[in-house]
């Protein structure tokens, strides 16, 4: 099996609660399974081009997982408010694009508790959340709160960062290093930082959700592996997990090579 043209990153679904996630690498329109290959020989090569994943001109350098110069400071998924709701300034009429801000920001969003080594505090849209829980590599998450836009709930997930982090330790989640927490007893506590106005937003469902990955074995010593630094990339693949592939030789992160044309063999 060989696919070549220009990588996405990594695509998956989780239907089933016992059963692992199933990925594919997207390159072009085209998806590879994934799962399927596990314990198999598997070969990136790197094809010496690179293509912005939104307007598709070719590019020396690329941005924010996979966009050229121009899009990176014109597209409004890569505004700074993006990864700093809190300073969303669509009310200051600043919107790099004021129906994508109505359409993906003006919307209900979910502050959550999230498990992949130890547990962090994040955000994302409401009925996006399984997804954003997959890309962090958890193994356990559940939303504490449900508010009516990113921006609120930014201020929020802002707040409850000095108590909780609110980033992943990659390291110890691809080595499945886990440190267990009872996330209903962590959310009740957590509760008692919300400010007043934020406490009316708080969810008390006693769901949360479980993840297994696609792993035959976690990884060891931690490798990290660019098509930057080398033009080939080739080992066993023996798990995928967030948005890296784990091979015997090191991990992959696929989606900060999206916009790299490759090809890729299994």
């Amino acid at each position: 099996m060989e696919l070549r043209g220009v990588l996405h990153g990594l695509v998956h679904r989780y239907e089933h609660k016992n059963e692992p996630v199933s990925y594919f690498m997207q390159i072009n329109e085209e998806k590879m399974p994934l799962n399927e290959l596990l314990g198999g020989q598997l070969t990136l090569s790197f094809l010496g081009e690179k293509n912005c994943i939104a307007c598709g001109r070719k590019t020396n350098k690329t941005f924010n997982n996979g966009y050229c110069y121009p899009c990176f400071t014109k597209l409004p998924e890569n505004d700074l408010c993006i990864v700093k709701p809190h300073e969303c300034h669509f009310d200051k009429g600043t919107c790099r694009d004021e129906s994508f801000g109505e359409t993906h920001c003006m919307i209900p969003h979910y502050v959550y508790l999230a498990l992949s080594s130890d547990v962090k505090v994040g955000l994302t849209r409401k009925h996006n959340q399984l997804k954003r829980w997959v890309d962090q590599g958890a193994v356990r998450a559940i939303p504490i709160a449900e508010l009516p836009t990113r921006r609120m709930a930014g201020e929020l997930e802002a707040h409850l960062s000095q108590y909780l982090p609110d980033k992943t330790n990659w390291r110890k989640m691809l080595k499945g290093e886990v440190n267990e927490v009872d996330l209903l007893v962590l959310r009740e506590e957590v509760y008692g930082y919300f400010p007043d106005a934020f406490k009316p937003f708080f969810l008390r469902e006693d769901e949360w959700v479980d993840i297994t990955y696609p792993v035959l074995e976690s990884a060891g010593k931690i490798n990290s592996l660019s098509l930057d630094k080398q033009e080939s990339i080739s080992g066993r693949l023996i798990g995928v997990k967030a948005q890296y592939l784990i091979l015997d030789c090191g991990v992959f992160h696929a989606k900060k090579h999206a916009g790299y044309q490759v090809s890729v063999t299994a």
